[in-house]
């Protein structure tokens, strides 16, 4: 049995065939979700100045049933760690001098301005803009207790056909 091997003897470029087991090595993305918006959550309106809960029901994969599709369209991990968390979504007929955003909240609270996507339109667009907003962020959860869920805006006065071609997706970072 080889306890130990020297560097200087081993090419490091060349492949290996192991028949025992290696311990220590990679790890896994885990817990992990990905969840998308239906076409019926699409373009619900988004009140003025109000942000709004953004809801995800399609999981296209949850590794742990980590992410609550149903009623509260949050994640809680199982695990302690660090998360890399993303989002996506689709603002539409917006008008001059708008504004949008997309915001990650931690546990119930909005977090600071590292969280949140802010997009405005020029003053004399030509005809009707859409703006897409993409949010991510590496944040520390606690495992159990901690969560997060997905918040949009936007100053546009009533004209807009809402949010949609949302996702929403979290994955725990190997460290």
């Amino acid at each position: 049995m080889i306890t130990k091997i020297n560097s200087e003897a081993v090419n490091l470029a060349d492949d290996f065939d192991f028949t025992g087991s290696v311990t220590g090595a990679g790890g896994s993305n885990t817990p992990s979700f990905f969840a998308v918006s239906t076409s019926s959550e699409d373009g619900t309106n988004v009140a003025d100045n109000t942000l709004t809960k953004m809801t995800f029901s399609t999981e296209v994969y949850d590794t742990d049933s980590c992410y609550d599709n149903s009623t509260n369209y949050r994640f809680t991990p199982t695990t302690a760690g660090k998360f890399f968390i993303f989002a996506k979504a689709m603002a539409d007929n917006v008008v001059a001098n708008a504004q949008t955003k997309l915001e990650f909240y931690k546990n119930g609270a909005q977090m600071d301005d590292n969280y949140r996507m802010r997009v405005r339109t020029g003053t004399s667009p030509v005809g009707d803009i859409e703006q897409t907003l993409i949010l991510s962020a590496i944040i520390d959860m606690n495992g159990s207790s901690d969560y997060i869920e997905v918040y949009a805006a936007h100053d546009n006065g009533g004209n807009t056909s809402g949010l949609y071609d949302k996702h929403f997706g979290a994955y725990k970072i190997i460290t």
